[in-house]
């Protein structure tokens, strides 16, 4: 018999400015007060500078190194860009959304995120200062 159910839950998180925020934690939590044992985890960011990426958990210099690489090839301040309404962070900020996501989903098995060993779920808060983020966290599958 097919106990197929969803759930769903709006994550408020709080962002300390340009900087990977490893959210892996939380989002585990809302599986596990789900009660799905196997389905999906569906991930939406309701921001338009910011994005999910998931990405390596056990070498920090990943995340600097991507970090860099961004700011690289979507400079801040640039002369071309027209949208500045919330400073010269702003635009580069969309830029760094559009070339990355706001979504993302993951299965679950045994009621948990089958991430891979070395991965995590981070939001990147593409802003120099921080934001209140929030986060759609839609769980669905077999609760058994």
């Amino acid at each position: 018999m097919n106990n197929s159910t969803q759930y769903q839950e709006i994550l408020k998180i709080a962002t300390q400015g340009k900087r990977f925020h490893n959210i892996s934690r939380q989002i585990e939590q809302v599986v596990e007060s789900s009660g799905i044992q196997t389905g999906m985890c569906y991930l939406f960011l309701r921001h338009t500078s910011a994005s999910l990426v998931i990405q390596e958990n056990a070498d920090p210099d990943v995340l600097v190194d991507l970090e860099r690489f961004m700011g690289k090839i979507v400079p801040e301040g640039h002369q071309h860009y027209r949208h500045a309404t919330e400073g010269l962070d702003d635009m580069p900020a969309h830029i760094r959304t559009a070339l990355t996501h706001t979504s993302e989903q993951i299965p679950v098995g045994q009621g948990s995120l089958l991430l891979g060993t070395w991965q995590g779920v981070y939001l990147w808060e593409h802003r120099s200062h921080g934001s209140n983020r929030q986060l759609v966290v839609h769980v669905v599958g077999d609760s058994r």
